[in-house]
């Protein structure tokens, strides 16, 4: 049976006949978003992870042994590069935004924190944020994510231990724990 007509069998259920159930969708969602990309863009997001997959199918290739996993790293590289193609063309247009995000806070505990949160993923390297993202957000096992990325499991240990230090650091400079 082709790797296309098993995604139709499974997407049967799905008058559309998605190749992403409404789960892996708000998981892609959920990588985009965190991952820096705006909330306007989610959309285009999602349909790109949607059309990789379909092409990976009428390529012929086998389906990806976890489809979740596997959109959820497509997501992760995604939105590395958005911000890739962002920095280029806006760097300017990325500190207003930031500015503009600091001038309306919510008061509460939880939006300051995940404000400085957000701030700290913005700014540490895209293949630390990659990680991150993908392991505390997307809560892929360590194995998952360096299979998925073709790294060895110690860079993906290497770099969260990175990333999460820097990330401490920042909301502690930020005086928000």
């Amino acid at each position: 049976m082709s790797v296309l007509r098993r995604m139709a069998r499974r997407a049967q259920g799905d008058a559309h006949g998605d190749p992403l159930d409404a789960a892996q969708e708000r998981r892609v969602r959920a990588v985009l978003a965190l991952g820096g990309v705006p909330q306007a863009d989610l959309p285009d997001g999602v349909q790109q992870v949607r059309l990789r997959l379909l092409e990976r199918a009428a390529k012929g290739y086998e389906a990806p042994r976890d489809v979740s996993a596997w959109a959820a790293v497509v997501a992760s590289n995604l939105a590395m590069d958005w911000h890739r193609a962002k920095r280029r063309q806006e760097r300017l247009g990325e500190r207003l935004a930031s500015l503009r995000q600091h001038e309306h806070p919510s008061g509460e505990d939880t939006s300051v924190l995940s404000l400085a949160v957000a701030r700290g993923l913005d700014e540490l390297p895209d293949a630390q944020r990659q990680v991150v993202v993908l392991r505390f957000y997307a809560d892929l096992p360590v194995r998952s994510i360096a299979q998925e990325l073709g790294v060895p499991e110690g860079t993906v240990k290497s770099r969260l231990h990175t990333a999460v230090r820097a990330l401490r650091a920042r909301l502690h400079e930020d005086e928000v724990v």
